[in-house]
């Protein structure tokens, strides 16, 4: 933070003070006085016949703060500043003070339209790069849908023939377990089925051996006449 209280400056070592009235743009003629650019003035105010490009052009008269003599200066539109014209002249020459002051309304003109013209050979280029753009976003696209649409037509594909493969591998498992099952039978063989029966009556045998099979009881109950409404 800075101090509140500076009592101490510094001067560079190529401080000049003379160098400080640089900063006026006008000096008085007779008295030589220093006029700032945006200092103010009670100044009368008269309209001439002269117009540039349609635009009004103003005298202004002012005293000078020193002696008093008159100051005459006039807008200038055509480099958006003022121009002095009696009593005082500027302290720096302007960077517009050469050609453009000589420049003709009819220079000025051609200018102001090739101006325009590149103005609007920017924008149909700006416009230009655009439709590239939009027509480079839209072909994109295109080519992204048909991508997607050749993986979907692929991936249909797949399965149907993941699908026709499983119809195709059945009939010849059904055919082959025909014809086990045939062959198993003209050898004499018992089909699965008619093994486990085997094997379950061999079981309850064993558990039960002093019964033979038509003392086993009948897994069916008994019927029992209750007699008619008759009776």
């Amino acid at each position: 933070m800075s101090e509140r209280k500076v009592l101490s400056k510094y001067y560079p070592p190529d401080f000049d003070p003379r160098q400080l009235q640089r900063r006026a743009t006008k000096g008085a003629g007779p008295c030589g006085e220093y006029i700032g650019k945006g200092r103010k003035f009670n100044a009368r105010k008269s309209t001439p016949d002269e117009k540039y490009l349609g635009i009004q052009i103003f005298r202004f008269f002012i005293r000078c703060t020193r002696c008093s003599s008159e100051i005459t200066f006039r807008t200038d539109p055509q480099t958006s500043d003022y121009v002095c014209e009696a009593g005082t002249k500027r302290n720096t020459e302007l960077w517009w003070s050469g050609d453009a002051v000589t420049e003709t309304v009819d220079e000025r003109l051609d200018r102001l339209e090739r101006e325009e013209q590149d103005h609007e050979g920017t924008e149909k280029d700006a416009m230009a790069d655009l439709e590239r753009e939009t027509h480079s976003a839209e072909t994109r696209m295109a080519v992204a849908d048909a991508l997607d649409e050749v993986r979907s037509r692929n991936a249909r594909v797949e399965k149907r023939r993941g699908k026709g493969l499983i119809l195709w591998c059945q009939p010849r498992k059904a055919e082959r377990l025909q014809r086990t099952r045939k062959t198993s039978r003209m050898r004499g063989a018992l089909s699965p089925p008619a093994q486990r029966r085997k094997k379950r009556a061999a079981k309850q045998t064993k558990l039960l051996p002093g019964l033979k099979r038509t003392d086993a009881p009948s897994s069916r109950l008994p019927l029992v006449n209750y007699g008619s409404d008759t009776d």
